[in-house]
């Protein structure tokens, strides 16, 4: 087969391509509007989240056999209308699970223990040890929200603590010895910790509102690997403020990009302006001193990077099998 790589990935994804027989084209420079017009030369197309694929780009391709995302969703391209199309689908979310896991812990753990607002004072010359003084893990309930391979990779790394770890998913009987599945109205009572580990759909869009908030028991720490879009920042820090929320690791922005680039503009320095384009939300929250903030990258280690494109060549190779290596 004849396939593009819109996006680079580790040399490992081509490497094993070619040597299954495969034609691998390079496409990284190539416009969505180049590769619309040369898209019926192609039996295959490899993304991360560069550009769309929609129904326009579908039907440009009349050849199509399959889509591959290097990542861990689907949601850069129209599902419904590919699988129409007979179409392949191809996602690896067992690539970089182990990475997601690790730092969700580490976010947690940091938040816990005020480890980035501590370590920030102590490079200022301040020695504050009571206004730092943090709160164990154990004895908590940690919840997850979805416990597909991110959530069970997270309740995998929670096994060394003494910790009850209960998860909420709309699948019903895929509990397993690392977490316990309850209803609804459990998880809203138990939860010490709410850590979310969902697809970005139409019906986890905006999920985390004050709504959803409010109707916790108890105050609760939030960590969110999975999606931006599937939180109202203004809600979340209304909560932060009011106390509902005791602290939040963030890997994920509402306000990023489709294609998870900068928010910033590429900018060194944010400069917090009446004029500036980024959202009050997102300025406070900037800020504030019981939050931590990384750019999307919970997944994105040097061994997932590999892992991922092991994972996704595996994929490919099965389903089409070799081609011509003459």
């Amino acid at each position: 087969m004849i396939i593009l790589h819109a996006d680079t990935n580790h040399p490992e994804l081509m490497r094993k391509l070619e040597e299954a027989g495969h034609h691998n084209i390079e496409g990284y420079e190539q416009s969505r509007e180049t590769t619309l017009e040369n898209q019926h030369l192609y039996d295959g197309i490899v993304i991360r989240s560069r550009y769309k694929i929609d129904r326009e780009f579908l039907e440009a391709a009349p050849n199509l056999k399959f889509i591959a995302r290097v990542g861990a969703g689907l949601e850069s391209i129209d599902v419904d209308f590919a699988q129409e199309q007979g179409i392949k689908l191809f996602s690896a979310p067992e690539g970089n699970a182990n990475a997601v896991g690790e730092h969700s812990l580490g976010m947690l753990l940091s938040l816990f223990n005020k480890l980035n607002k501590a370590d920030k004072e102590v490079r200022e010359g301040l020695w504050q040890r009571e206004e730092n003084r943090g709160v164990e893990l154990d004895g908590k309930t940690v919840g997850l929200i979805g416990y597909g391979n991110m959530g069970k990779a997270f309740a995998r790394k929670l096994r060394g603590f003494d910790v009850d770890v209960i998860f909420f998913d709309i699948k019903e009987g895929i509990a397993d010895e690392n977490a316990r599945q309850v209803g609804y109205e459990e998880f809203l009572e138990r939860a010490d910790v709410v850590s979310l580990h969902v697809p970005w759909t139409e019906e986890t869009n905006q999920m985390v509102n004050s709504g959803f908030i409010d109707k916790f028991k108890k105050p609760f720490w939030f960590i969110n690997t999975s999606r931006g879009k599937n939180v109202v920042t203004a809600d979340l820090v209304s909560a932060l403020k009011n106390g509902k929320v005791l602290g939040a690791g963030l890997d994920v922005l509402e306000y990023e990009k489709a294609s998870f680039e900068s928010l910033f503009s590429n900018r060194k320095n944010v400069a917090m302006s009446a004029a500036d384009p980024i959202p009050e939300a997102m300025r406070e929250l900037m800020f504030m001193p019981n939050t931590i903030l990384s750019p999307h990258i919970a997944g994105w280690t040097v061994e997932s990077h590999k892992k991922l494109a092991e994972v996704i060549a595996g994929k490919i190779i099965k389903e089409f099998g070799e081609g011509d290596k003459s």
